[in-house]
């Protein structure tokens, strides 16, 4: 299943709704930034925008998600493969690249602006988790660590649902041989993915959630390329780092999404 649609400017997935899960995997629409290069959503801080406008750009998404932005838990992102269990006592972890947790209303998110965002459900053992996958954590199999945390926390790898959002496709990800070298010494199983020094991320990921135990029709895959399309995404490549930041969001809840 790979459907994916966007309500409300957000991207959604069609898999994770069937669950009734509360998530989103925000664009560049819809938001208050009016510096050229940010415009109009971007959700991190020390991108050029006045703290204020970051903040409130955080309220309109969580309104449209439909989580409380009080409740919002992230990570300090450092490209690693550790994965930490989220109870809402923080707001953020230091050392961290994916999220998760059992907490109903603690909502887990990461940034991303060309890596890949993947959010995650056990909806029956009521565990969800949000995932930052650059290459390096792809290498190093943040998934399938993400996954590890939610197993160890009670979830079931026949019932986990994962939704691998927006990122740099194939089409665009052109490497060098530092990079395919560096994939050669961490898990050269991965090399398959590269061709004509253009990785695929989203198929790497996809791979490694495989060889983690979960069933193919339990994940789903967004095509869109975050590099091609400006209109609707914020590219670290394409607008060579002067850019916004996404984010991608997951949340426990008794309601069903907005």
């Amino acid at each position: 299943m790979s459907e994916f649609y966007i309500k409300n400017n957000v991207l959604r997935s069609a898999l994770l709704d069937t669950a009734g899960i509360v998530h989103g995997f925000s664009t560049r629409l819809g938001g208050t930034s009016a510096l050229e290069y940010t415009k109009s959503m971007n959700l991190a801080f020390g991108r050029g925008d006045k703290d204020e406008v970051v903040i409130e750009n955080r309220r309109l998404f969580a309104a449209a998600v439909g989580y409380d932005p009080a409740r919002l838990v992230t990570a300090d992102q450092i490209h690693s493969d550790i994965a930490v269990y989220a109870d809402g006592s923080v707001s953020s972890f230091p050392g961290a690249d994916a999220l998760v947790t059992d907490v109903p209303g603690v909502a887990v998110g990461v940034k991303t602006a060309d890596c890949q965002p993947i959010l995650f459900s056990d909806p029956e053992a009521g565990i969800v988790a949000a995932c930052h996958a650059g290459w390096r954590g792809t290498v190093a199999a943040i998934a399938e660590k993400t996954v590890c945390e939610m197993v160890r926390r009670g979830a079931d790898r026949k019932r986990i649902l994962a939704a691998l959002g927006p990122c740099i496709g194939k089409c665009c990800f052109e490497v060098k041989d530092d990079f395919i070298d560096a994939v050669r010494a961490a898990d050269p199983s991965l090399l398959r993915f590269i061709d004509s020094y253009h990785a695929d991320l989203s198929g790497m990921n996809e791979y490694i959630l495989a060889r983690a135990g979960i069933a193919p029709e339990h994940v789903a895959v967004c095509l869109d390329c975050t590099c091609c399309d400006g209109g609707l995404y914020y590219s670290h490549r394409r607008q060579r780092g002067v850019r916004g930041t996404m984010m991608s969001v997951i949340c426990i809840t008794t309601g069903s999404p907005v």
